[in-house]
């Protein structure tokens, strides 16, 4: 196997990946905060988490992968001001602050099962770890933060290199974080957020530094020691953590273990999700989430696909043009897999031709989780004629389990998604295809005409001549 190479960061380049405990490979994701459902470009970063993790099974690591849920102190404003996100939808809602909780976690469990992304280790629930958080914060509070009338603040000149990771080395490129009365540095940050006098936030809890809540910082480096140890091995999330959320954890992780513990060896970032009409905003009412695209007519995996088939540190644009061609691929790959899944597989490959492409394909996921590349040796090796059917079969499944999209157990039945808006079963609109193909062999174009104008008004396009043959797609 090709060593494994990935984008570190922290020093801004690519690193061999060397484990902290030989053997095994311990990953921290930053999860989502749950007052709202996820859209798919929150999404692109458990796509990416969950590749990462794939790739590490099939290097042979036992895999440690946490995944945070932030119930908890999490702001209206990343850069550590406004109001806690949860409490905020909670009054909106008129609900309790558990139930928006509970509700929002579902629905991105459903999204993580959707887009076939693999259970990791631990979910840890940031309301589940308060008192160690309140402990850290105590280990640290003497020599790192002061208070004051609104809660306990870290001091990061109390740190040496803050902001290394975002590259942030004036005060200057901190501007946008609100000011907060008493702050020494513009920078500093809240460790403990204390409940205003005559105020009652449904979540708080009794603290040395008066009732109130964590700060958002605090919560992932508390559960990663708790989960993973100090240091562990990679942290990933989103490009816009690496601006003030992952270097104030790396602060925390430095007055906790010392200057040269960053928390974890690696930090890898997934860019962003471009959408142009602005529905990527969750302000923006029907805001793009997996469940829009399931109700368009798409398969969700389609849109993993699309996700792999850019590098997860590029900007990945989304459009409809775009989701539908990921799709047209899947399908493509579906229908040449079907034909494999009655093989029986090899125990080894020995096909020179099978073994040379095999190899392209783990130098493209060695080098960075070079997917784009991984897909193409995936595709060419589907497209092989005259090999041996067994062999082909074990090269696929490995290809497989690292990519995650399911061809071997996804049928083309299951690619049939019935779109909200259709006024038809999936059922019904085979029938009304079978009729109108009668009706065109018997050459009553009449009849035929009249069957696809049906269906069109129901939301279904008629494919007439599509080389996949398959009949029928949303009309978007």
């Amino acid at each position: 196997m090709t060593e494994l190479r990935l984008f570190n960061s922290l020093t801004r380049q690519l690193e061999p990946f060397v484990p902290v405990h030989p053997g095994e490979a311990r990953v921290y994701t930053c999860g989502p905060t749950v007052y709202n459902y996820p859209h798919i470009g929150n999404m692109r970063a458990y796509v990416f988490a969950d590749t990462l993790g794939r790739v590490l099974s099939y290097k042979g690591y036992k895999l440690t992968h946490v995944i945070n849920i932030t119930d908890v102190g999490h702001l209206t404003d990343d850069a550590d001001a406004g109001e806690d996100k949860m409490e905020k939808m909670a009054a909106e809602k008129a609900q309790s602050i558990w139930d928006i909780a509970k509700h929002y976690t579902e629905a991105y469990w459903a999204d993580v099962k959707a887009l076939n992304i693999r259970q990791p280790a631990h979910w840890s629930i940031a309301t589940d770890f308060v008192p160690a958080m309140i402990e850290f914060a105590k280990s640290i509070a003497d020599k790192h933060c002061y208070q004051l009338e609104s809660g306990l603040y870290f001091d990061t000149s109390s740190v040496a290199n803050y902001g290394a990771l975002a590259r942030a080395k004036t005060e200057d490129g901190e501007g946008r974080i609100e000011e907060v009365e008493g702050k020494r540095h513009a920078a500093d940050f809240a460790i403990w957020r204390k409940t205003p006098e005559g105020e009652t936030r449904q979540m708080e809890w009794d603290s040395p530094w008066g009732k109130g809540a964590p700060g958002w910082h605090l919560e992932c480096s508390v559960m990663s020691e708790a989960l993973l140890g100090l240091p562990f091995d990679i942290h990933t999330g989103g490009i816009d953590h690496r601006e003030i959320h992952h270097p104030n954890e790396i602060a925390q992780n430095q007055a906790r273990c010392g200057s040269d513990h960053s928390g974890a060896k690696m930090w890898m970032h997934n860019n962003f999700l471009i959408e142009r009409s602005g529905k990527m905003s969750k302000s923006s009412g029907e805001f793009l989430r997996v469940q829009l695209l399931i109700d368009k007519g798409f398969h969700p995996l389609a849109y993993r696909l699309m996700c792999l088939q850019a590098h997860y540190r590029s900007e990945l644009e989304f459009s409809w043009e775009g989701l539908q061609a990921a799709f047209v691929r899947l399908k493509r790959m579906v229908m040449a897999s079907v034909a494999l899944q009655d093989a029986q597989p090899a125990t080894t490959v020995d096909d020179k031709r099978i073994a040379e492409l095999f190899e392209r394909f783990d130098t493209a996921i060695s080098e960075d989780l070079n997917t784009a590349q991984a897909l193409t040796a995936l595709e060419e090796l589907l497209a092989m004629k005259k090999v041996d059917a067994g062999q082909k079969l074990l090269a696929l499944a490995q290809m497989e389990n690292v990519l995650g999209l399911a061809l071997l157990t996804t049928t083309r039945a299951d690619l049939r998604v019935r779109p909200k808006s259709a006024l038809i079963t999936a059922e019904e609109i085979e029938a009304a295809l079978t009729t109108r193909k009668e009706a065109r062999a018997a050459k009553d174009f009449a009849r035929s005409d009249a069957i696809r104008d049906d269906l069109i008004a129901k939301g279904i396009e008629v494919m007439d001549g599509d080389p996949l043959g398959w009949d029928w797609k949303l009309d978007i």
